[in-house]
C-alpha cells in the first residue's frame, strides 16, 4: 500500500489508546537534599513528568515521600497489562522498593514462572512486566534480576529501607537516562528538557562537549552538553546513598568483556551449525519481542537487518505482518522498490510513504526540536517519518537496528584494517605525505571521480580521500576511527574561543585486530551515542515504541563468538546474517550494495535549504552567541556555496547545533 505524501500523514491525529497500562514511557525522579513541602515537591515532579509527555501519552502517575524528600514521576504509553494493576510509580507488595520503569523485559512470563518454581508466594496484582521487574528485584537482588533480563529499559530504583537510590539502564543503551547532583539534590529523567524544570538547578553549556560533538555529529559517552549532567552509561547502574552522596557506579553486563570472551572462546561448530543457532536465537529474540497487547509492526527497508526481523516475524504469525518504509524521489537515497519486494515474497501487509523532498524540507526545523541534545546524524529526517507513519497504524514496531556493528556491515570494516595495516608499514614521512590528499578540494575528487564514470559506485568519494588523509597524523586504531567518524578533525577551529585539549572518548585496552577493535567502539560508542538515539527520540517523539531483536544480549554475545570470516566472507559483508535471511528470502532480493539511509544535506544547502541555513548562520548572531567562530563557519559556507568543497557534514553538524540552541538558549546559559 503507497500512501500519497508526508503532508498526509502529519494532517492526521497520532493515535493513542486510551484505556490502556503500561511500561514504555518517560520517567523522572528529584531527590530533595533539604526539606520540601510536599505540594512544592509534587508540582515540580509533575512540571518534570510533563515535559515527556510524547514519551506517555496516555495517562501520567507521581508520587512523593515527604520523610525521605524522594519523589518520582511516569508517563506511560501503553503496551503490555491494560488494567491499572500496569500503573506507576509502582511499590513492591513488601513496600520495601518503588520502581519509575521505561522499557520492556520480554521474558517477564518466564521470570515470573521461575520465580513461582523457586518456592517464591507472591500475590500478584497484574500481568505487567514491571511488576515482574519489581518483585524479581526484592527476590534476587538488583545485579542478580538484572542478569535475567532480556530486554531494554532505563529505571530508578527507590530503597525505602535503606534509603538509597538506583539508576539502572540497559546492556547497550538502547533507553536513555540523565541525571545531574547538586545543592538541591539529585534530579534524573529520559530526557534533558525534564532536568530544566529542577528547581535551583541553573544549566549551564559545556563548551568542551559543544565541540565533541562537532567532532562526532552527538554528544559522546556519558557527557551531556549541559555541565555537570551525566548520562548513565549502558550496562550499569549507578548508586547514591544519600542526596548529597557522590555517585557509586559499577557495571552489571560489559560489552568488552562480551568481545574478549567470545574471541577467546570461538564457536567451535561447523559454518551450518553457526548458521543454524543464528537463526535459532534471532528467532527467539524476535519472538519475544512480538509479545505486545497492542498491534505491531517493522520497519522494512529491504536490506539484511530488517529483512531478517520481518521474515522471523512473519514466520512466527498467524497473519500478514504489518511494514513500514519511507521511499522518495531522489536517486540513490529510494530503497522503496527493495522493500516492497521482500514484502510481496514473504506475504506482509506493507506500507510505503512516497515522500518528496520538499515534504522532507518541511520538517528539518521540526526534526531538530526533538533532541534532547544537539544531533547530527541526517539519517534522522527519514527515521522520524516513517516512525510517524508506522505510528498511523501500529503502536509498537520491530527495527533491524544492530546488524552492521555485530556482523562487520560498515564499508569501514572491509577497507580500513587494509588500509591501516599498510600505512603502518610506510616510514612515518611518507605516511605524513598523505596530508597532500587535503589539497585538492573535496568536490574536486568528486568531479574527478564523475569523470572516470566511478561516482556511482563510491559515493563521496572526496570525503573519504579526506579520511585516507587521516593516516597522516594518527598514531592509533581508536584515533583513526574517530577520524573516521568526524564531521570536524579539529572542532577547536569553529569554536569562538579556543578550549584547550579536547575530551575524546576514553578508547577501551583491547588488543585484538583492528576489524574486531573497530567493531567493539561501534558497540560501545557509535550505537547508543547515534543509531540507538537516533530510533529512540524519533519513534518516542510520536509516541511509538520502537524494539531492536538483533540487540539482545543472547545474539550480541553470540555474534562475538562467531570468527570474522563468518562476518566478512571475501567480498561479502554480514555473511553469517545472508545465510540466514537466504533461507527465507530469494538472496536476488537483497544482494545489492549498501545504500544508506541518508539524506542529500549538501545538494539542500545549496538549495531549498538554503535560506534556513543563512539565517542560522547569521555572523551577527554567532558573535553575540559567542559559542562558534562567525569567521570558520561563514567561510565553510561560502566555500560549499562556491563549490570549492562538499562541507555537508561539517555544515550540518553546525546547523543542527544552531537549531537545538535556538530552540533551548531560553533554559541554558551560554
Amino acid at each position: 500500500m503507497r500512501l500519497p505524501s508526508v503532508a498526509a500523514i502529519f494532517s492526521l491525529p497520532q493515535k493513542a489508546p486510551e484505556d490502556l497500562r503500561t511500561d514504555m514511557c518517560g520517567i523522572t525522579g528529584l531527590w530533595c537534599a533539604d526539606s520540601v513541602p510536599e505540594r512544592a515537591a509534587r508540582e515540580r515532579i509533575d512540571r518534570m513528568t510533563a515535559t515527556l509527555a510524547h514519551r506517555g501519552p496516555d495517562a501520567s502517575g507521581s508520587f512523593f515521600d515527604r520523610e525521605s524528600g524522594i519523589g518520582f514521576g511516569h508517563r506511560r504509553l501503553s503496551i503490555l497489562d491494560l488494567s491499572d494493576a500496569g500503573r506507576q510509580p509502582m511499590w513492591s507488595r513488601s513496600g520495601r522498593h518503588c520502581i519509575t520503569y521505561n522499557g520492556e523485559v520480554y521474558n517477564a512470563p518466564e521470570i515470573r514462572a521461575d520465580l513461582e518454581r523457586e518456592g517464591l508466594r507472591i500475590e500478584w496484582r497484574g500481568s505487567s512486566d514491571t511488576e515482574v521487574v519489581l518483585e524479581a528485584i526484592e527476590a534476587l537482588g538488583l545485579e542478580n534480576a538484572v542478569a535475567r533480563f532480556h530486554g531494554m529499559f532505563a529505571f530508578a530504583l527507590w530503597n525505602d529501607e535503606m534509603k538509597s537510590l538506583a539508576l539502572v539502564r540497559d546492556r547497550v543503551g538502547i533507553k536513555p537516562l540523565l541525571y545531574v547532583q547538586g545543592g538541591f539534590g539529585i534530579a534524573f529523567a529520559s530526557e534533558l528538557q525534564a532536568l530544566y524544570q529542577v528547581p535551583n538547578f541553573r544549566p549551564r553549556l559545556d563548551r568542551s562537549a559543544v565541540a565533541a560533538f562537532l567532532r562526532y555529529g552527538v554528544v559522546p559517552g556519558d557527557e551531556c552538553v549541559v555541565e555537570n549532567v551525566r548520562k548513565v552509561q549502558p550496562g550499569t547502574i549507578v548508586r547514591f546513598s544519600d542526596s548529597q552522596a557522590q555517585a557509586v557506579s559499577n557495571g552489571f553486563w560489559s560489552a568488552k568483556q562480551v568481545a574478549t570472551s567470545g574471541l577467546r572462546h570461538p564457536f567451535e561448530g561447523s559454518e551450518q551449525e553457526a548458521i543454524d543457532e543464528l537463526e535459532r536465537l534471532i528467532g527467539r529474540s524476535v519472538a519475544l519481542r512480538m509479545r505486545s497487547d497492542v498491534p505491531f509492526g517493522a520497519f522494512l527497508s529491504g536490506g539484511i537487518d530488517s529483512s531478517i526481523v520481518v521474515a522471523m516475524m512473519q514466520q512466527a504469525a498467524s497473519t500478514p505482518i504489518k511494514t513500514f518504509c519511507i521511499g522518495n524521489t531522489l536517486r540513490g537515497y529510494d530503497e522503496s522498490s527493495h522493500a516492497e519486494a521482500v514484502a510481496r515474497h514473504l506475504g506482509c501487509e506493507h506500507h510505503t510513504l512516497i515522500a518528496n523532498p520538499s515534504e522532507m524540507l518541511a520538517i528539518v526545523p521540526e526534526v531538530a526540536q526533538h533532541w534532547d541534545e544537539p544531533f547530527a546524524d541526517s539519517s534522522q529526517i527519514p527515521m522520524y517519518l516513517v516512525s510517524a507513519l508506522t505510528r498511523q497504524h501500529v503502536t509498537v514496531a520491530l527495527s533491524g537496528d544492530g546488524g552492521d556493528e555485530l556482523f562487520a556491515g560498515y564499508n569501514r570494516h572491509a577497507w580500513a584494517p587494509r588500509l591501516w595495516e599498510v600505512a603502518n608499514r610506510l616510514p612515518k614521512r611518507a605516511r605524513r605525505a598523505l596530508g597532500v590528499l587535503r589539497l585538492i578540494p573535496v568536490d574536486r575528487w568528486d568531479r574527478a571521480f564523475r569523470a572516470l564514470a566511478l561516482g556511482d559506485a563510491i559515493r563521496l568519494p572526496g570525503d573519504k580521500l579526506y579520511k585516507v588523509a587521516a593516516l597522516a597524523d594518527v598514531d592509533t586504531p581508536h584515533e583513526f576511527y574517530g577520524r573516521l567518524r568526524s564531521h570536524w578533525t579539529d572542532p577547536d577551529q569553529v569554536m569562538a574561543n579556543a578550549l584547550g585539549p579536547e575530551r575524546i572518548p576514553a578508547s577501551e585496552s583491547f588488543d585484538e585486530p583492528f576489524t574486531e577493535r573497530m567493531m567493539l567502539y561501534d558497540l560501545i560508542e557509535y550505537l547508543p551515542d547515534d543509531i540507538l538515539t537516533k530510533v529512540d527520540r524519533a519513534s518516542m517523539a510520536v509516541s511509538l515504541e520502537a524494539r531492536v531483536p538483533l540487540l539482545d544480549h543472547a545474539v550480541v554475545e553470540f555474534a562475538w563468538r562467531l570468527p570474522l570470516t563468518m562476518k566478512i566472507h571475501g567480498r561479502s559483508q554480514k555473511w553469517a546474517l545472508r545465510q540466514v535471511l537466504a533461507r527465507h528470502v530469494p538472496a536476488s532480493l537483497f544482494e545489492r550494495p549498501k545504500t544508506g539511509f541518508g539524506v542529500p544535506a549538501g545538494q539542500w544547502l545549496r538549495g531549498p535549504l538554503k535560506e534556513w541555513a543563512e539565517d542560522l548562520l547569521d555572523p551577527n548572531t554567532l558573535r553575540a552567541d559567542g559559542i562558534l567562530s562567525a569567521s570558520v563557519v561563514t567561510n565553510t559556507w561560502n566555500e560549499h556555496q562556491a563549490g570549492r568543497g562538499n562541507h555537508e557534514h561539517r555544515l550540518w553538524a553546525i546547523l543542527m547545533f544552531q537549531s537545538w540552541w535556538k530552540a533551548n538558549r531560553k533554559y541554558i546559559e551560554a
